[in-house]
Order: structure tokens, then C-alpha cells, then sequence
């Protein structure tokens, strides 16, 4: 079995129900259930909105390989809302729900289809935030520090 975290958020619609369908979805699929944090509210990241985004991480336990796993979290997203996270120019847009696969035990992996851990979670504190909840010995494998050094590191600038 794999340990995996997994961000969820949105900021259109009724947030809440949407990140609950998601993780019940994410549960399911697992057939395990998922460690939650506490819902957070972020602005959005990348890109300017006026609604803000309701976030909440999950570990999870799963036996997918990690190609796989993003793949079904892909369709998972799908099934809730196929609108698209992009605008013809490929700038970020609001959404009725975002999931991401931040980090799959302590894999590296770069590929086309997939990066891991996540390229751009050091830089989002409504990712850090919740893991350094959830699984506070998590190590990023390419920066060796954990979660909790890492929010550190940013909020102390």
C-alpha cells in the first residue's frame, strides 16, 4: 500500500459539497477511508478572481500505481465538473473543483504525464498548510525538508 496526499479545492458553487463529493469519490475509489484537515480558505493562486477557494488536503491508502491514481483522480474531477481549470489563452480560471496529487510516499517521478511531488507545492501555502497536518514526517524528496519547514519557510518571509 501507498501512502498519497491529495489537495482538493474550489471556489464556485457550493464549495463544501463539492470537495465532500470528492473526497467520498477519492474514498471509494481507494476503498480506504481518507485522514482530512480542517477546510481552509485561500485566494485563488495564479491568477486574480474575487472568489476565494475552499481547500482541504487528505492522505489517503492506495495500492494504484501513481499513473493510475492520477488518471482516476482526473476522471473523479471530470465526473463533478467538466469545465476546464484554463481559458483559451491557458490562464488559470475559476472552478468548481481542482483536485492535485501532490505526493505519492516519497517518490520522484518526471514525466509528461505526470510530476511528483507536486512542482509547485513549496509555493502554496494551502497545500503545505493541511499536509504539515496530516503527515508532519513527510519529507519532500528533492528539497529535503519536511511540510512543516517548508510553510515555515514561507510564512516567515
Amino acid at each position: 500500500m501507498h501512502k498519497v496526499y491529495i489537495n482538493i479545492g474550489s471556489n464556485q458553487g457550493d464549495r463544501e459539497t463539492a470537495i465532500g463529493r470528492a473526497v467520498a469519490l477519492i474514498e471509494h475509489l481507494c476503498g480506504s477511508p481518507a485522514r482530512r484537515s480542517p477546510i481552509i480558505e485561500s485566494d485563488p493562486w495564479g491568477y486574480e478572481s474575487s472568489n476565494r477557494f475552499m481547500n482541504m488536503g487528505i492522505v489517503i491508502m492506495t495500492s494504484m500505481p501513481p499513473e493510475k491514481m492520477l488518471k482516476s483522480l482526473l476522471d473523479i474531477e471530470k465526473s463533478i465538473s467538466s469545465a476546464s481549470h484554463r481559458d483559451g489563452s491557458g490562464n488559470y480560471v475559476d472552478r468548481i473543483i481542482d483536485i492535485d496529487l501532490i505526493a505519492y510516499d516519497d517518490l520522484i517521478i518526471d514525466s509528461e504525464a505526470l510530476t511528483l511531488p507536486h512542482p509547485r507545492m513549496h509555493l502554496r501555502e494551502f497545500v503545505l498548510r493541511p499536509l504539515a497536518l496530516l503527515w508532519p514526517d513527510w519529507r519532500h524528496p528533492i528539497l529535503d525538508l519536511t511540510a512543516q519547514e517548508l510553510l515555515d519557510s514561507m510564512t516567515s518571509l
